[in-house]
């Protein structure tokens, strides 16, 4: 019981009790936005840089991408209904996007290129301009000017700031869990909440009737105090 003080409810316009979480809208969160640029970017490596046959990195990096981008926006819209799947799928998303991370720090060791850090020249500008931007419409008009070892420093920034991010949502909604519970706990707690509402709304409406009761009562009294008057 002390649990269900602690679950949220939300309610609909007309005031009824709703299992469902609020809503989130993924397309506003900055890591998915990093997730689409990062799938969009990774098409653009993959066509220019790597075979087009026989080589399943091209598959495997496209389909890391996309994983992590559609598993985001799945678990988030999951998570109205439950907290475990939006959990486990944002786990997924990570997952895919630290496989897609190790492919393009991998392309760059097999072509003896450099990956960009602290001490490189261009790592805090990159860094900074990617922490700045997330939408796919910043970065599109740079791709067409950049070289492979820039796009798979790009990607790798977009990587490792979509982990981070990744990281600590998910962090939040396991503490989220572990505080509300899943949809169980939340139908067991909307139930209950409703059935409070309806045992203070029938209080309410005895109390209006035992007030009226006693209101007649008076009136009644009031009219046989009158009548007895007149009768003298």
């Amino acid at each position: 019981m002390e649990r269900n003080k602690q679950i949220k409810i939300n309610h609909y316009a007309d005031g009824t009790t709703s299992v469902l979480r609020k809503a989130v809208v993924y397309t506003t969160l900055r890591f998915y936005q990093r997730s689409d640029v990062l799938y969009q970017l990774t098409q653009v490596f993959c066509q220019r840089y790597l075979p087009k046959y026989g080589d399943r990195t091209v598959d495997q990096m496209i389909q890391a991408a996309r994983s992590t981008k559609q598993n985001i926006a799945e678990g988030s819209s999951d998570g109205q209904t439950s907290m475990e799947v939006e959990i486990k799928l944002l786990g997924i998303a990570r997952g895919s996007n630290l496989e897609l991370l190790e492919d393009y720090q991998d392309y760059l060791k097999r072509h003896g290129q450099s990956e960009w850090k602290g001490t490189n020249p261009r790592f805090e500008g990159l860094h900074d301009f990617c922490r700045e931007h997330s939408l796919y419409k910043d970065y599109q008009p740079l791709f067409p000017n950049m070289n492979d070892t820039e796009l798979a420093n790009m990607a790798i920034c977009l990587c490792h700031q979509i982990d981070s991010a990744l990281t600590k949502y998910i962090e939040k909604k396991d503490r989220e869990f572990t505080t509300e519970g899943g949809i169980r706990e939340r139908m067991t707690a909307a139930r209950l909440e409703q059935r409070n509402t309806q045992k203070e709304t029938i209080a309410k409406q005895a109390a209006e009737i035992d007030s009226l009761r006693r209101q007649l009562q008076a009136a009644q009294a009031e009219i046989a105090r009158l009548k007895a008057a007149l009768d003298l």
